[in-house]
């Protein structure tokens, strides 16, 4: 009920973010009140700046270098192994074959400097997209190809197939690998996208139902330990995509072998429609992959409380709790929202009854969330897992990240005293999170758990530098100014907005030069092809790795990439460091500086 009763005690804290007349409005008129606000902003007067971007006539650049390089020093072009001395506060060099970069340093430097998350160059790879290396799980748990685009199915890639390319990994520069969550996934398929024309399995990780084990189209424990073990001897830490927010979607498949929910379909109908297998139906005339759910019978409470109980989720189905209209009980994408903010004791969920394979055990007085931070933390006390990706933070409370930061970062602490042989360094637990939108800003989160947010800005900003690198200087500049006491992770491509392919292999300085830590989505350095998507135009974002071009047309762009990226590794402060841009007769260029690390990055500029 609305009152209009004047409010009594303190006034409520409004946090401004802008300067400007605001409006508030309470709208009555849909039955729910709610509360409209609005700001009129006096726009400012600027006056209008035109940037011209620095040309180059291709000639050598000699450039002034007495405020980081001292006289008599050797100073070397990383990318071409060019030297020169300074000489009167000089140095001259030519740009070879680096769309005119030149990236100095001293030439005593040797090799990568101590690893720094702050410098982190994370590969994030689809591990069923990128490479198969077991032929013989790809059919795991009865999933089948469809026979037609295969937009939405296990394509094979697996645990072993990602160990097979560490050393193309450790070649890239890489010092970090960001993994799909690799748990056991739903066994069976939804409709894929809007028009329901592809039928839609979890090979990306994000529908799971049991994380106590690993799904077996991802591989075994042996091929997990293999992947972990072969990434630390190479200096490349492990990241898991990991999911608390919600669960996987109800299928013909996990209906029929774990033995909950309801059919309208029984005996001879059932027998003619479904088959002995329900997940080998097939849509028929007039029909779409959606059309499974009209055999189902969301409404018999009983049947769909052998689900996953009512103290684990919320969700339209039966007569669990509905889902709410905020952020943190939504149902996302109508997925089953996990109630991690319940304090009520939940027991395991019911259907593991009916899953032998789980190892989950029952633990007196545990919730939800304490569960999950348990099974997650569990791979990591066991394998040495060195961080999380954050999938979905937003829509998680605070509290529950910062449960699982706590309990991830004791757990590795414990796996490296008992592995001190295969323990990289001592770097604490390392987690980075999504919360869409989020850019360069030291938000909540970071009060909670996590050490970097994804930046959702650098994208867009990077799209507008592809024919002018100057055009990132102040991008640059401004994330190295507020980023010495916090970290972001940057990306150009992801699996959930688009592929970047502006610039070519220029797309590589875009990326690998920025302040902070940087995500490479597999096949940037390759350019990926878009691949099938249907009437979900995020799925040709996750098209199978493109190895073909990586030793042919690609091979060129590859090799860029790995020469930014190797000098990245080299270099802590070109993700740490604090950044002087320079004042230049010709192109652009900056110098950053990370205790003793100094680097000096110059565009001769466009030709």
């Amino acid at each position: 009920m609305l009152s209009l009763k004047p409010c009594e005690g303190a006034p409520p804290q409004w946090r401004l973010f802008k300067d400007g007349d605001y409006t508030i409005t309470v709208d009555t008129r849909s039955g729910t009140p709610t509360l409209l606000l609005s700001i009129k902003i006096e726009p400012e007067r600027t006056a209008q700046l035109t940037r011209q971007c620095p040309v180059w006539d291709g000639s050598p650049l000699t450039l002034d270098v007495r405020q980081t390089f001292p006289e008599g020093t050797v100073v070397r072009d990383y990318y071409s192994g060019q030297t020169d001395t300074v000489q009167n506060g000089q140095i001259t060099l030519q740009p070879a074959d680096s769309h005119g970069l030149l990236l100095l340093e001293r030439a005593e430097t040797h090799a990568s400097a101590p690893f720094n998350w702050r410098n982190a160059t994370v590969y994030f790879v689809l591990t069923d997209r990128f490479r198969n290396g077991d032929p013989t799980n790809d059919h795991s748990y009865g999933r089948h190809k469809d026979g037609m685009q295969e937009i939405g199915t296990f394509h094979g890639g697996d645990l072993r197939g990602l160990t097979s390319q560490l050393d193309y990994l450790q070649q890239l520069g890489v010092n970090a690998l960001w993994i799909s969550s690799p748990f056991e996934q739903i066994h069976g398929w939804v409709g894929g996208g809007t028009k329901g024309d592809f039928p839609h399995y979890a090979y990306h990780g994000y529908y799971t139902q049991d994380w106590t084990t690993l799904d077996a189209n991802m591989g075994s424990e042996a091929d997990l330990r293999a992947l972990v073990d072969g990434a630390h001897q190479r200096g490349i830490r492990i990241l898991f995509d990991v999911v608390m927010n919600h669960a996987g979607y109800a299928t013909l498949e996990d209906m029929q072998e774990y033995q909950f929910g309801a059919l309208y379909l029984s005996g001879a109908e059932r027998q003619k429609i479904l088959g002995d297998r329900w997940t080998n139906w097939r849509p028929a005339a007039g029909q779409s992959w959606h059309s499974f759910n009209d055999y189902i019978n969301f409404s018999d409470s009983a049947a769909w409380e052998k689900w996953w109980g009512k103290k684990w989720i919320r969700t339209d189905i039966g007569d669990y709790d509905s889902p709410g209209f905020d952020d943190l009980t939504l149902s996302l994408a109508f997925l089953p929202d996990i109630k991690t903010e319940s304090t009520t004791p939940s027991g395991l969920p019911v259907f593991y009854a009916n899953k032998p394979d789980t190892k989950a055990k029952f633990i007196e007085g545990y919730t939800p969330r304490d569960y999950l931070t348990h099974w997650l933390s569990q791979w990591v006390h066991d394998y040495g897992i060195d961080g999380f990706r954050v999938d979905t933070a937003k829509n998680v409370e605070l509290p529950a990240w910062q449960q699982l930061k706590t309990q991830a970062s004791a757990a590795l602490h414990e796996w490296k005293q008992a592995n001190p042989d295969k323990a990289l360094d001592d770097s604490p637990f390392w987690m980075t999170g999504e919360a869409w939108g989020h850019g360069v800003m030291k938000s909540d989160y970071y009060r909670y758990g996590f050490d970097a947010m994804i930046n959702f800005d650098y994208q867009e900003q990077a799209a507008k530098a592809v024919d002018c690198l100057a055009e990132m200087g102040p991008v640059w500049q401004q994330m190295a100014d507020k980023m010495q006491d916090f970290n972001v992770l940057s990306y150009l491509s992801s699996h959930d907005t688009r592929l970047f392919r502006e610039g070519g292999d220029k797309a590589a300085e875009l990326l690998l030069l920025s302040p902070g830590a940087v995500q490479i989505f597999y096949g940037d350095e390759s350019a990926r092809p878009f691949g099938p998507t249907g009437s979900d135009p995020l799925q040709g974002t996750r098209s199978d790795m493109n190895w073909q071009d990586v030793s042919g047309k690609s091979a060129a762009a590859v090799a860029h990439w790995q020469r930014i990226s190797q000098f990245r590794a080299r270099h802590p402060a070109i993700g740490a460091g604090q950044q002087t841009t320079l004042t230049l007769k010709h192109g652009y260029g900056f110098v950053r500086q990370y205790g003793d690390d100094t680097v000096m990055v110059v565009w001769a500029g466009r030709r």
